[in-house]
């Protein structure tokens, strides 16, 4: 039988990821909860049509990406390919408007299928930070300032750069691509087929393309800064503002942009250099037709994603928080068996991580505890057991003490810190 393996672009996270994994969610959920965000959970999976309409039939993510099934009750549902549609879903069933303003966080897996690569796989795991029901620019700024307080706080800030664009009001947005669907028309010829197609839907995500004849396109195409409106100007620069004020490192990029209509006024990515091509550790931006599109009413809204992943690979080994380190408890002898177990549930009550040697003589059960990285070994045999003491054997000193059982819970609490 062949040998089973995890399935291609997914992974096991135990070890250090695990430790490093937790760190990440341990900060980001005090740094969250600090600007007041609530922790949401919304299904794994939904029906497809939440996805669909909000991330556009013509999506790469949609066309390519999807894990689209059909269950034994002939629904189509989705694997969640991104948090927002759901997060927005959820606004509107649990009847949300009327508690306007929600600030949101959350955590989880996110499922795209695509080609396994460094930083992007087919099951992967996001933070997501949302304000639902704030028009006004303060919103953004309080979710750039809260994403760049977790970069600090991650020990990874200096490594990383704010790009940051404005997409207009819907107005100058409109304008500005009817201009590049004029400017593109005149290169047809010169388009990739995956490019023609988005003339027709979402021009702007030409901007996006990887491909190479395109790229040279890109380079002279309309700059979305000469089609911005008196009210796109003055909002883009509140936020700039705001970030300057709080002290928030920038540069604009006017290439960087979101596909999709209902995306406005800021758009944003905190990338870094460190992790190849796959430079993007965080992106966000405003979405106040995301709503609409949904069926419900026109709802402001802003948010960003970032990959644990990939933070897990850029984050300070300062951070990370190491595990208190364990008491080993080995019985010597059939007799001791029964104590042990006891005097092992009794100190986990009492808050000490403690783990049983099972078997083995005790050189095994020893060399298992140094293994662990023990910073105790307690004995307990039948001569122990007869004096009411246990043999406490320090494994960094190499000592070892008798302490009287009834003293035991407060000797290793007051040494094992």
């Amino acid at each position: 039988m062949a040998r089973l393996q995890p399935v291609r672009g997914t992974h096991d996270i135990l070890g250090d990821k695990a430790i490093r994994f937790r760190t990440i969610y341990e900060i980001f959920k005090q740094v969250a909860e600090r600007y007041c965000h609530e922790e949401i959970d919304t299904p794994i999976f939904e029906f497809t049509e939440t996805f669909k309409r909000t991330l556009g039939d013509t999506s790469d993510v949609v066309t390519k990406e999807m894990y689209t099934f059909e269950d034994r009750g002939g629904e189509q549902v989705t694997l969640r390919p991104e948090y927002t549609a759901g997060i927005a879903r959820a606004f509107m069933s649990n009847g949300l408007q009327q508690s306007s303003p929600c600030k949101f966080y959350s955590y989880g897996p996110i499922f795209r299928y695509e080609r396994p690569q460094k930083g992007r796989m087919r099951q992967f795991h996001q933070m997501d930070v949302e304000i639902i029901g704030v028009p006004e620019p303060q919103a953004d700024i309080e979710v750039l300032a809260l994403a760049s307080d977790l970069l600090n706080a991650l020990g990874i800030g200096a490594h990383i750069t704010l790009e940051l664009n404005s997409l207009g009001d819907p107005e100058s947005r409109v304008a500005y691509r009817d201009a590049l669907v004029n400017y593109f028309a005149g290169h047809k010829s010169k388009l990739s087929e995956d490019s023609l197609k988005r003339l027709e839907k979402n021009p702007l995500r030409i901007l996006d393309s990887k491909d190479e004849g395109d790229r040279l396109l890109v380079e002279n195409a309309p700059r979305i800064g000469d089609y911005y409106n008196d009210s796109t100007k003055k909002f883009f620069a509140d936020v700039i503002g705001g970030i300057e004020d709080i002290g928030i490192k920038y540069k604009i990029n006017d290439r960087l942009v979101r596909g999709l209509d209902y995306y406005c006024h800021t758009a944003f990515e905190f990338t870094t250099d460190q992790l190849g091509a796959q430079g993007t550790v965080l992106a966000g931006g405003r979405y106040d037709g995301l709503m609409e599109m949904m069926g419900g009413p026109q709802t402001a809204g802003i948010g960003w994603a970032a990959g644990m992943e990939r933070l897990a690979e850029l984050i300070s080994e300062d951070i990370l928080k190491n595990p208190q380190r364990p008491v080993v408890i080995t019985p010597v002898g059939e007799a001791a068996q029964a104590p042990a177990m006891k005097m092992a549930h009794d100190l986990r009550a009492d808050g000490i991580i403690v783990d049983m040697a099972y078997r083995g003589n005790v050189g095994k059960r020893m060399k298992r505890a140094n293994k662990q990285n023990a910073v105790y070994a307690v004995l307990l045999g039948d001569e122990e057991l007869s004096r009411g003491v246990a043999m406490v054997k320090n494994l960094d000193q190499g000592t070892q003490k008798e302490i009287e059982l009834a003293e035991l819970s407060a000797y290793l609490k007051g040494t094992n810190q």
